[in-house]
């Protein structure tokens, strides 16, 4: 009997390694940022900073942490990220475990402690990182000031509908992923003052500049158009915190 349970106490060690070994191998097969981004950005223009993407770190009052989506690699972000820095905000882009910001939700922790000079933070993200950002936010109600969507939206168990977070939801029309559906399914748990911002022939991946993804839809406008109305809007919702 003992050397039975030690065999199958080996055969479990065995089958949840495979499956980590699995996992792995999958979640580093990541969306790395298109050769579009080149045409966007100076690739010198990005800046690290321990294990996140930095962006004009010495003069800003309001910072900003941009969780990545799943599997999608911080340079995508690169571009939206350069150009709020270019309006006066300190944005970083984390590297987060596995690529899926929902093992490091609480990497802003880190980053808010490296710039203690910044008066103000922001928390959000793309697709899962967006939820990683909201539960972030609902955890840490004293480090965070308000909270941006980028085709995302908070888990119910993150329900911040009783709560007055200023918060941003930036949602696709042509969103196959975050779909305009779950958007409005899941409104109910933002908060009373949420801002909700449709942009008009978007789609999941031109939330980031790292070409098409699996299950989205084709988007009816450019890349830098989508990113452009992105930093726009947000800009705008940053303005009203200062």
């Amino acid at each position: 009997m003992k050397r039975k349970l030690k065999y199958m106490l080996l055969g479990i060690i065995l089958l949840l390694v495979v499956l980590f070994l699995g996992f792995f191998t999958w979640s580093q097969q990541t969306y790395k940022p298109s050769s579009e981004l080149d045409t966007l950005l100076d690739k010198s223009e990005i800046q690290y900073e321990e294990d996140w993407i930095i962006f004009n770190q010495h003069s800003s009052e309001i910072g900003m942490v941009l969780y990545p989506g799943g599997k999608v690699e911080p340079e995508a972000y690169s571009y939206y990220g350069k150009q709020l820095a270019n309006k006066g905000y300190l944005v970083a882009i984390p590297k987060v475990h596995f690529n899926f910001a929902l093992f490091d939700s609480n990497k802003a922790t880190k980053i808010i402690e490296n710039y203690p000079s910044i008066e103000k933070w922001v928390v959000g993200g793309h697709s899962l990182g967006g939820v990683a950002a909201a539960k972030f936010a609902f955890d840490h109600p004293k480090k965070v000031d308000g909270v941006f969507l980028l085709g995302s939206y908070p888990s119910e168990g993150n329900d911040f509908s009783k709560t007055n977070t200023p918060m941003l939801s930036i949602y696709a029309e042509k969103d196959g992923l975050t779909t305009v559906e779950k958007i409005n399914e899941t409104k109910k748990f933002l908060s009373s003052h949420a801002t909700m911002h449709e942009i008009k022939g978007g789609n999941h991946g031109q939330f980031g500049v790292y070409g098409k993804q699996k299950g989205d839809n084709e988007a009816g406008i450019s890349v830098k158009k989508q990113q452009d109305e992105m930093v726009s809007v947000t800009s705008e919702w940053l303005k009203e915190m200062k």
